[in-house]
């Protein structure tokens, strides 16, 4: 058998070896990016209100793409030891679970790391319900209500454009059935709108650095 130095090496044959491994590597990838985050935050490069949003939502990934990553990877552990990956802080935030914001909260002021974990976390729970067609009122009201909630904690939300809709969204929900299901038209406006509130939330923490 002969080869060509020119002719591109192939880590699959079949589609599915392809699925896995790009997988795989998706899961890499979040790892290496978890790590990166880490050193950022540790170094002061960036603020608790850009890190905690980034960090919850690369822990959230990395839960979804273990589940699909199970059959090839027994445990994070065993992952990079295999591929050789010196990423110590990324697994350190893997094995403790929630950002450092959580972990080394002190509790003080009426911002904490600990509510802002806890509002990003309801915006994302609710954008991926309505990602994965959620409509009817049974589903989605309760991760709506929780957003709401979480608002409520920050000095200043009542001016944010973005509660403003949530709240709007919320009385629409509540005025439906439990068995009643929005539109695929609404669906995908709460989704924008979620989108904006998502956005503006951070970006107005961020001013107050």
């Amino acid at each position: 058998m002969s080869f060509s130095l020119d002719e591109e090496v192939r880590l699959y044959t079949t589609n599915a070896d392809r699925e896995k491994y790009s997988l795989l590597a998706t899961f890499f990838g979040i790892i290496v990016n978890l790590d990166y985050l880490e050193r950022a935050y540790v170094r002061d490069s960036i603020t608790a209100a850009e890190y905690s949003p980034a960090c919850i939502r690369l822990l959230s990934q990395y839960k979804t793409m273990l589940k699909l990553v199970v059959d090839e990877v027994a445990s994070v552990e065993q992952f990079m030891s295999r591929y050789k990956m010196d990423n110590p802080a990324a697994l350190h935030r893997i094995q403790v679970g929630v950002p450092a914001t959580v972990e080394h909260s002190t509790e003080a002021g009426p911002e904490t790391g600990k509510w802002v974990a806890e509002t990003t976390q309801s915006f994302i729970t609710l954008m991926d319900a309505l990602k994965l067609s959620y409509r009817a009122k049974d589903q989605l009201y309760p991760y709506l209500q929780e957003l709401v909630t979480g608002y409520a904690r920050f000095k200043g939300s009542t001016d944010w454009e973005g509660r403003s809709k949530m709240v709007g969204w919320l009385i629409t929900l509540n005025g439906m059935k439990a068995s009643e299901e929005i539109t695929e038209e609404q669906s995908r406006q709460l989704l924008f709108d979620a989108d904006h509130a998502y956005n503006e939330f951070f970006k107005s923490l961020s001013s107050k650095d």
